[in-house]
């Protein structure tokens, strides 16, 4: 018994070297797991998955006649081309953020994490399931979003690859972010009945706020500024300066997409993100 416990420990504290190998390699197990859960259940995967694949199509077909300004060349630019850097960006905070913090909050309401604080798996396997859940599923999600765009709406896709390394790293710092503060926020509902009523007002108001749904420059000064202090207005403006032509930076904030003070955003969410769930997260509720 005194050899199980000591063996054991390692994966809940402080881990050992073989400890942080079987950690890695529970959490990549629990990856295809958390998967296939997430595409098991509709309304999860229409409000996180399919939910930016609706309101591309809406806005592209609503605004169908307009223009949205003109590349260099001449060429219109189309609703579908202008908002889909949102859509992609509001995809990653759905993925990460708004998915995690409700699926976590019901894990705890449920009793499934109270079961899981009893069993061998390491809480570092259980973030690094939900972690890869996120950049699945919001990878995927990308891929629908820009096949759409290019196939339907006859969206131009960018040439240049540096414009492709870009999209990477806010993608993937994204979703990052996003799933830390959602792992973070799923401390806040009271129960699992309660945690959709709590984060997606968070999740929207963020959309709209941060030039998802509306054009940024559009918005109030002082609302852009509190815009500025969230990381999804960031998101965007990254996937911006991928898919739109530069002739539209003179929309965004001193007319400069602002490459180092999007990772810096996102870098410092992050990290407080990190900070907030170490001090937060609990298999189960204190107060349960």
């Amino acid at each position: 018994m005194t050899a199980n416990t000591t063996a054991a420990s390692p994966a809940r504290g402080g881990l050992t070297e073989n400890g942080v190998a079987r950690a890695v390699r529970l959490g990549a197990l629990r990856i295809g797991y958390e998967v296939r859960a997430y595409f098991r259940q509709g309304d999860t995967v229409f409000f996180t998955f399919l939910f930016p694949v609706v309101m591309l199509t809406i806005f592209s077909v609503s605004f169908s006649e307009a223009s949205f300004g003109q590349t260099a060349d001449g060429d219109d630019i189309t609703a579908a081309w202008f908002f889909l850097p949102a859509m992609l960006a509001a995809g990653v905070l759905l993925s990460g953020l708004q998915n995690l913090a409700i699926d976590i909050a019901m894990e705890k309401s449920d009793g499934t994490l109270k079961r899981l604080a009893g069993s061998p798996l390491p809480v570092v396997s259980y973030f690094i399931g939900k972690l890869g859940q996120s950049f699945a599923t919001g990878l995927l999600q990308a891929g629908v979003l820009l096949l759409l765009g290019f196939t339907v709406f006859q969206v131009p896709l960018p040439e240049d690859p540096g414009n492709w390394w870009v999209f990477a790293w806010v993608f993937t710092l994204g979703v990052i972010t996003s799933a830390i503060l959602g792992i973070a926020l799923s401390a806040v509902p009271r129960s699992g009945k309660s945690a959709t009523a709590v984060v997606i007002p968070i999740v929207l108001v963020l959309q709209f706020i941060s030039g998802v749904y509306l054009r940024f420059s559009d918005l109030p000064e002082w609302l852009q500024n509190v815009a500025a202090v969230f990381p999804l207005k960031w998101m965007a403006q990254g996937m911006r300066s991928v898919f739109l032509p530069d002739e539209l930076v003179v929309l965004e904030t001193n007319e400069s997409w602002d490459l180092p003070g999007i990772a810096l955003a996102l870098g410092i969410w992050l990290v407080l993100g990190l900070i907030v769930t170490r001090l937060t997260f609990r298999w189960i509720r204190k107060d349960s």
